[in-house]
């Protein structure tokens, strides 16, 4: 087996399951859902139900699947539900049991681990953070991401981290029902109705195409090298971006009038959790280490909003 993603039946799962079957061919792909396999209209890999919070149904697949390459993007990812619910939070986004099972693989050189955390594990108080900046999340999603990582880096000996911002792009091959960023906007504008958007809070969002990229090119670079990797980048788009200038550019590649978008300050709604400011990223050693040219976000707006039609 090649490659296994954990998390398969999500967003980014699918996305990674479409491009990762095509590479090596679906029966060298395994992937995890937690209660129903996705509704695949075509083969992309073999499916396992696990359980990440009690490790139940890694037992099974320990028999069977001996992965290359394990990419976790599994998450419990709503800041709003892990501020309600922390323990399950803890329990899915910190990576014990899958570990666990890693080291149960271990009969040569350990699997490379793909991780997703997040840009919440900054604190939000100034512009283009740097890997080597201090993790000082704000809500309980962010420090439950910190202590993966920490669980990560100090048992795993070949991992990349990624700390994601806002992923964005076209439905998968399987449509997920949680709303998408640059649809919602759509849809919301849609209605010819004034609609409030942040404009104090900045992220830098990055394309699902180049999210999967990112993680074809870190298997390359495992591969290749044949040795292990110890990599944290922070994966977000080129630009640093406030929500109401997210909607600015749906409304300009869709024709709306700008004066539906109504900016107020993130003071403005009670969203039951703290909310990190300004998380922009700076992404250069994501450049330099893989080479890839991100997406421009008015480029990946027309992508998503073309493919939707």
């Amino acid at each position: 087996m090649a490659v296994l993603v954990v998390g398969g039946s999500g967003y980014v799962g699918l996305h990674l399951l479409k491009a990762l079957a095509a590479r090596y061919s679906p029966e060298n792909i395994a992937y995890t859902y937690n209660s129903h396999p996705p509704p695949l209209s075509e083969q992309l890999g073999v499916g396992y139900r696990v359980d990440l919070t009690t490790g139940q149904g890694l037992q099974d697949l320990a028999l069977s699947v001996h992965p290359r390459v394990v990419v976790n993007c599994a998450a419990m990812s709503v800041p709003r539900d892990c501020e309600e619910n922390p323990q399950k939070a803890m329990a899915v986004n910190v990576p014990r049991a899958l570990l666990r099972y890693l080291a149960s693989l271990q009969t040569g050189a350990p699997p490379l681990l793909v991780h997703f955390s997040t840009d919440q594990v900054y604190e939000g108080i100034k512009q283009f953070y740097v890997e080597t900046d201090e993790t000082k999340p704000v809500n309980v999603y962010g420090l439950s991401k910190v202590e993966a990582e920490f669980l990560i880096r100090s048992t795993w000996r070949n991992y990349a981290i990624l700390r994601s911002s806002i992923i964005y792009g076209p439905q998968p091959v399987v449509h997920v029902q949680k709303p998408l960023p640059v649809q919602w906007m759509d849809m919301a504008l849609s209605a010819r109705r004034p609609v409030d958007f942040f404009h104090d809070e900045y992220r830098c969002p990055i394309f699902i195409g180049d999210v999967v990229k990112v993680v074809a090119l870190l298997i390359t670079l495992s591969e290749q090298s044949g040795g292990a990797m110890q990599l944290v980048l922070n994966l977000g788009g080129p630009e640093r971006l406030s929500r109401a200038e997210m909607a600015q550019v749906v409304a300009r590649v869709k024709g709306y009038h700008p004066s539906l978008i109504n900016q107020v300050p993130a003071s403005s709604v009670d969203r039951g959790v703290a909310s990190p400011a300004d998380i922009s990223m700076d992404v250069e050693k994501l450049r330099s280490t893989l080479g890839i040219c991100l997406t421009p976000f008015d480029e990946g707006v027309r992508q998503t909003l073309m493919l939707a039609a």
